[in-house]
C-alpha cells in the first residue's frame, strides 16, 4: 500500500491533467463537440424557458453523466487500440460495450430533455 505523504502541489497538478484530458476530448473526439453543442442548447433552453432548480440538477447530472461516459469510452478505446493494434474479439467487445453506455447515457439525457422541456415547449405554442 503506497502510503505517500499528502501534497497539495500533486493535488493541484492532478487538476491540471484533468483539465488537460477536458480539451483532449473537446479536440480530438468529434462526439464531444457534438455533447459540447447540446450542452449549450440546453443551457440557453433552459435559461429561456426559466427552468427550476430542481430542473437544472437534473439537466446538470445528466450533461456530466454524458460526458464523463464519453471520456471514459474514448479513454477505453485508446488503450484498447494501444494494447492490441490489430482486430481482436474482445477488444472489439470492449470497445463496443463502452460506445453503448455512451449511447444510453445519451438516450437518458435525451429523455430528461424531453421530460423537462416538451411540456415548456407545448405550452408556449
Amino acid at each position: 500500500m503506497n502510503q505517500e505523504k499528502f501534497s497539495l502541489r500533486k493535488r493541484i497538478k492532478s487538476f491540471g491533467y484533468a483539465f488537460s484530458g477536458i480539451a483532449t476530448l473537446l479536440k480530438e473526439e468529434h462526439n464531444a463537440r457534438i455533447h459540447a453543442v447540446a450542452t449549450v442548447c440546453v443551457i440557453v433552453a433552459g435559461i429561456y424557458f426559466k427552468v427550476s432548480v430542481t430542473e437544472w440538477i437534473a439537466l446538470v447530472f445528466a450533461i456530466g453523466l454524458v460526458f464523463a461516459l464519453e471520456a471514459v469510452n474514448t479513454a477505453i478505446e485508446a488503450l484498447a487500440d494501444f494494447a492490441s493494434p490489430e482486430q481482436h474479439p474482445l477488444i472489439k467487445k470492449a470497445k463496443d460495450v463502452a460506445a453503448a453506455a455512451v449511447l444510453i447515457g445519451a438516450f437518458a439525457a435525451a429523455a430528461v430533455g424531453l421530460f423537462i422541456f416538451l411540456p415548456k415547449v407545448i405550452e408556449a405554442l
